[in-house]
């Protein structure tokens, strides 16, 4: 097997702006392995310093990897050797679970999808469209540009909150908002009073994250018990290992495949939850079609899908599933196997 990687930057259609900050482009690596059959899987991270890893920490990993110990026929024991090399870096090992997904399909002439034996629903997906915290004014310009998608999602956690989504009221009136405040809110007074407004919108749907991961449970319970809104968890919902600090303060879990460790710790991640009866949704960050496709191995054990990363992009070096009025679709992709993906 041989291994190749390398960094890509993402340029974004409109400055992107969460309650933890701003930026114009960001940064994945990319990855590809190949087999002594010519076989080439592909995978991608977009590592987070809010998860302790960053582009140098993915590439001093990657750089450790003997690629000869990986293999699409057994992707267990590939995960295994990963494992012993170091704990946690699980951005940098799920960008090569998904290349050994990838190729795994490839090899046996299946989507992805179909290998985890979760197949596909055509149409039966629909992602949200994330709207980034700006002006009023910007804010109603991008809501007029996601005129396509029936759901859209809402960066909330700052002073201007009420102004936003009053803009985006005045473009859709009545489309699926949901919000996420990611750790924006501080107390559990600032954070109750903001989600019962919020509960005025009959249209808002439920809020990630409204308080940091680190608040104490004392709080999280009192919040959880009042909230007229359903609570997703998301920064405190890293892997399954934490399913049940979220079952217990949380109606639902946001799953990220760079955070649970790619499509094998995103499938644990997803049926953890399901298991304990939490709602679950499978999401993103600024990513190219390959992590997007391998989010969208999973939909089949998802309520919600939040896969719009690319699609805030201008500059995606691999084509994959599109989205049609929101819904994921895989019917014009050219690849037909593995994630389904092809370098542009």
């Amino acid at each position: 097997m041989q291994l190749k990687f390398w960094r890509s930057e993402l340029k974004l259609t409109h400055q992107w702006t969460i309650a933890r900050g701003s930026a114009s482009k960001f940064r994945v690596v990319l990855v590809e392995l190949r087999d002594r059959d010519g076989v080439i899987g592909y995978g991608e991270t977009a590592p987070s310093r809010r998860y302790q890893e960053t582009i140098e920490t993915v590439e001093a990993f990657l750089a450790h990897i003997d690629p000869e110990k990986l293999s699409f026929s057994d992707i267990e024991g590939s995960r295994a050797y990963l494992d012993q090399i170091a704990p946690g870096h699980l951005s940098a090992k799920g960008a090569l679970d998904l290349a050994l997904w990838d190729g795994a399909g490839k090899r046996a002439g299946k989507a992805t999808y179909d290998l985890l034996n979760l197949g596909f629903n055509e149409g039966a997906h629909k992602t949200s469209f994330s709207i980034g915290i700006d002006s009023p004014e910007v804010v109603r310009e991008k809501v007029k540009l996601a005129d396509g998608f029936p759901i859209l999602k809402l960066k909330v956690g700052v002073k201007d909150d009420k102004a936003n989504l009053k803009a985006l009221r005045e473009v859709a009136p009545t489309k699926t908002v949901r919000v996420d405040a990611n750790e924006g809110w501080q107390t559990r007074e600032q954070a109750l009073e903001m989600l019962e407004w919020l509960a005025e919108d009959k249209h808002v749907e439920f809020c990630e994250q409204p308080m940091p991961a680190t608040t104490k449970e004392k709080d999280l319970a009192w919040l959880k018990e009042r909230s007229p809104l359903p609570l997703m968890a998301d920064e405190s919902y890293v892997t399954h290992n934490d399913i049940q600090h979220c079952a217990e303060f949380f109606h639902a879990v946001n799953v990220k495949l760079v955070k649970a460790g790619g499509i094998t710790g995103g499938r644990d991640s997803l049926k953890a939850a399901r298991n304990v009866g939490l709602k679950t949704m499978i999401g993103c960050m600024i990513e190219t079609s390959v992590l997007i496709s391998g989010a969208a191995q999973l939909a089949e054990l998802t309520d919600y899908l939040d896969l719009d990363g690319n699609a805030l992009t201008s500059n995606d070096p691999f084509s994959g599933p599109t989205i049609e009025r929101g819904a994921m679709s895989f019917q014009a992709a050219e690849e037909k196997f593995g994630l389904r993906v092809k370098p542009r």
